[in-house]
Parts: structure tokens; C-alpha cells; sequence
């Protein structure tokens, strides 16, 4: 399958740097997901951006050009979108990313990992 390097390097760019959160870089799917504190945000599959936002964010996402449903097995996942290359132009990959960390942050610790360090 393989993803799209370039996306990734630029997907890399634009992760905002929070000494608080772990972000991690992890081969899924056949390309490359983007993990937060255990929770996989967003992720480069070809040449699409993988976003994770919640079902409500979504909905509202999928009304906008460039954006699909994420069907991997055939059934749509409720609460991820793929962006094509031409939905993450200029700033737009920056605001895709941005509105994963806010949904990720949000969810409750995986099972079995401590939560993030908090500050001293």
C-alpha cells in the first residue's frame, strides 16, 4: 500500500509540540498513523490525510469538498475522514491536524498507560 513521504514530513511540520502529550509515529494500515498519547489522530494512507475529529465533527467534515468516509473494511468508521491532496493545501493540513489533537486530547487514557506527565 505505502503512503505518500511528503505528506508525512509535512504532517510532521505541523504536529504542535506539547511537552505534556507523547506523539508517536507508528506503520498501520499500510501507511504511516500519527498516535497521541496512545490515540491515533491522524494518518497518511497513499496520498490522503486519515483524520480522526468524532462523530458530530464528521458529519460536518464530510459536507466539505475533498473529504470522504474512512472504510477500510467496507463499513464507514464513525469517527474518522480521509482528505484527499487537494483538500490540504496551505493552511488547511495544519487545521485538520489541529482539530484531531483537540478531539484525541479529549478522550479518555488507553487502558494500561499512565496519563501524560502534567506540568511541575
Amino acid at each position: 500500500m505505502g503512503y505518500d513521504e511528503a505528506l508525512a514530513q509535512r504532517v510532521r511540520h505541523v504536529v504542535p509540540d506539547d511537552p505534556a502529550s507523547e506523539v508517536v509515529e507508528r506503520k498501520m494500515f499500510g501507511g504511516l498513523a500519527f498516535l497521541l498519547n496512545g490515540h491515533m489522530f491522524v494518518g497518511v494512507v497513499h496520498d490522503e490525510l486519515m483524520v480522526r475529529l468524532g462523530e458530530a465533527a464528521v458529519v460536518e467534515a464530510l459536507s466539505r469538498p475533498h473529504v470522504r468516509e474512512m472504510d477500510f473494511t467496507g463499513r464507514p468508521m464513525k469517527n474518522m475522514i480521509f482528505v484527499q491532496p487537494a483538500g490540504l493545501r496551505g493552511s488547511a493540513l495544519r487545521g485538520w491536524v489541529s482539530s484531531a489533537v483537540m478531539y484525541t486530547r479529549a478522550l479518555p487514557p488507553k487502558p494500561g498507560r499512565l496519563a501524560a506527565p502534567g506540568p511541575t
